[in-house]
C-alpha cells in the first residue's frame, strides 16, 4: 500500500544523484586542468570532418533492423511449417537472430563509412 509513495522519490532521487555526480565531477575536472594552466580548447568538442552525419547512421540501422526483422519472420515461417520446429521457438528465436544480425552489419557499415 505504502510502497508506491516510496518508488517514486527513489526513482527521482537516483536521477537527481545521477545528474548531481556528473556536473560536478565535470566541474572539478574542468577546475584542477584550469588550475594547472591547461588550455581550454579541450573543453570545446569539435566536429569531426570524417564522421558520417547522425541521420545517415540512424536511418542505416533502422532499415537494416526492418530488414532483419522481416527476414527472422520469413526465416521462422520456413522453420515451423518445413522442419516442424514449434512457432513458439521458431518465430521469436528467428527474428532477434536476424535483427542482432541486422544491427551488427548496420555497426560495421557505420564504421566503414566513419573510415571514409
Amino acid at each position: 500500500m505504502g510502497s508506491e509513495l516510496i518508488i517514486i522519490p527513489v526513482i527521482f532521487g537516483t536521477i537527481f544523484g545521477v545528474f548531481y555526480l556528473y556536473f560536478s565531477t565535470r566541474n572539478k575536472e574542468r577546475l584542477a586542468l584550469i588550475e594547472k594552466g591547461t588550455d581550454a580548447s579541450i573543453f570545446v568538442k569539435g566536429k569531426k570532418e570524417q564522421a558520417a552525419p547522425i541521420w545517415k547512421v540512424l536511418i542505416l540501422n533502422i532499415a537494416l533492423l526492418s530488414m532483419g526483422i522481416g527476414l527472422g519472420i520469413v526465416l521462422g515461417g520456413i522453420l515451423w511449417k518445413n522442419l516442424n520446429v514449434a512457432s513458439e521457438i521458431a518465430m521469436p528465436g528467428s527474428i532477434f537472430l536476424m535483427a542482432g544480425a541486422g544491427l551488427l552489419i548496420g555497426f560495421f557499415i557505420t564504421k566503414n563509412l566513419d573510415k571514409d
